[in-house]
Formats: structure tokens, C-alpha cells, sequence
């Protein structure tokens, strides 16, 4: 495998995880506030209805779990490539 061909497997790979990053991220406030509303209405967390807190502290807390998720896939994803370049 040339260098370029592996540069090109490693930020293809990187594109999909910010990709899949991304779609969760969205998924939370919007998914989870906006069209599951109906659903979630009536359960209540802290006073306010679940929807609201998935909107609002769902989407911050996603966000820490998704730069972690993040970190450790690149941890992974860069050992990957960098073993397959020193062979």
C-alpha cells in the first residue's frame, strides 16, 4: 500500500466517524426533543418534561460522550495506520 492510498483510507475513515459523530449528536436534541416531544411528555426529570431535558442537558451531555467516543476511535483508528505504515 502506497502512502497516498493509506492517506486516503485513514481520512476516509476519519470523514465516517465525524460523520457518525455528527448524526448522533443531531439525533439527541433534535430526535429526542423535537419529534419524540409527544412521547416523553410525561415523564418528568427535575420538574420539566423529559424532552425538554434531553434538549437541554441531553445535548451537552452527549457532546462530552461523543469528544471521549471520539478521542479513543482516533487512539484506535491512528495506531491502525501507523503500525501499517512502519511494515
Amino acid at each position: 500500500m502506497t502512502d497516498s492510498e493509506a492517506s486516503r483510507q485513514y481520512w476516509r475513515a476519519n470523514l465516517k466517524l465525524i460523520g457518525l459523530c455528527l448524526c448522533f449528536w443531531a439525533l439527541i436534541p433534535f430526535g429526542f426533543s423535537m419529534f419524540l416531544r409527544p412521547l416523553l411528555a410525561g415523564v418528568t426529570v427535575g420538574g420539566v418534561d423529559l424532552g425538554f431535558w434531553f434538549a437541554q442537558q441531553g445535548a451537552i451531555i452527549s457532546f462530552i460522550v461523543l469528544v471521549f467516543f471520539y478521542a479513543w476511535q482516533m487512539n484506535r483508528l491512528d495506531k491502525k495506520f501507523s503500525s501499517s505504515d512502519k511494515e
